[in-house]
């Protein structure tokens, strides 16, 4: 493996982003991907030894990829990182961090891959959201490339400061015609800004905001967690977090496959698992 910006065997797809990510924007979700599936983290057997853990789209500084590898190295301390970014000069800039296990790269949804890599798991937030709906399949598509079976795919939204997000969860499987398994829609607050179910519409993927319409799923589920959120306010006595965990624990008595252990919904996620 080489850590050289090598130029991509295609040009690179997509757009520009605006590539201002504060520090720690992404904070929770790399505490997430250590909870969720440590396993994939530390996987070691096959092309799973020198797996990649690619960050896309990861701005004008990469800041996100070194604070991910930081974390997630608390974990598996040889697993390897790539950031990848479409922007010549922002790649040009990272070049100076490149170590043994850290990347930096030219390249889109068609990642930048040497022959030899493969893919375990990748994270491409904030990216997404400024295209039109028609051209999510395609992206999550490219991003199959080189990815393992078994690997994931987070690809979501937060708001600036990282305070709330949404994220989808796709798991690859061995079809190339059909590559991802959407696994679960996930969201996480801090409660920096209160609790309030409609704040997470904001930032829904882009599969998911234009669906906000009656008789979608995604616009039943949050109809039912708002109701659920009113008649669970009284929990607000105590703390925005007891209303939050009551809110979910009676959303998932209505039949929506929803984790309700204390170690997410004390930490302000809620995971739909959509399987």
């Amino acid at each position: 493996m080489s850590g050289l910006a090598l130029p991509p065997a295609k040009k690179p797809q997509g757009q520009v982003t605006r590539g201002k990510t504060a520090r720690n924007r992404l904070r929770q979700v790399d505490h997430f991907c250590l909870m969720y599936d440590p396993g994939l983290l530390t996987r070691c057997d096959g092309d799973f030894s020198h797996a990649l853990f690619v960050d896309l789209g990861y701005g004008a500084e990469p800041f996100t990829t070194l604070e991910t590898a930081a974390r997630l190295r608390t974990l598996n301390p040889t697993l390897s990182l790539l950031g990848v970014e479409i922007e010549p000069e922002r790649v040009a800039r990272a070049q100076p961090y490149n170590d043994q296990n850290t990347f930096f790269r030219l390249g889109g949804f068609n990642l930048p891959l040497l022959a030899d890599e493969k893919v375990r798991a990748i994270r491409a937030f904030n990216v997404l959201r400024q295209y039109e709906e028609k051209d999510v399949a395609p992206a999550w598509q490219q991003m199959a490339r080189g990815v393992l079976p078994g690997g994931l795919l987070i690809e979501g939204t937060s708001n600036p400061f990282g305070s709330i997000l949404a994220a989808n969860i796709l798991r690859r499987v061995a079809d190339d015609s059909a590559p991802w398994r959407q696994e679960a829609l996930v969201f996480y607050t801090n409660f920096r800004l209160g609790f309030d179910p409609v704040e997470f519409q904001t930032i829904l993927p882009k599969n998911y905001i234009h669906r906000m319409i009656t008789g979608q799923p995604i616009y039943n589920f949050f109809a039912r967690w708002k109701a659920c959120a009113a008649e669970t306010a009284h929990k607000r006595a105590f703390g925005l977090r007891p209303w939050f965990v009551a809110s979910i624990e009676c959303l998932a008595q209505y039949g929506y496959a929803l984790r309700t252990q204390k170690k997410w919904l004390n930490r302000g996620w809620l995971i739909w698992d959509l399987d």
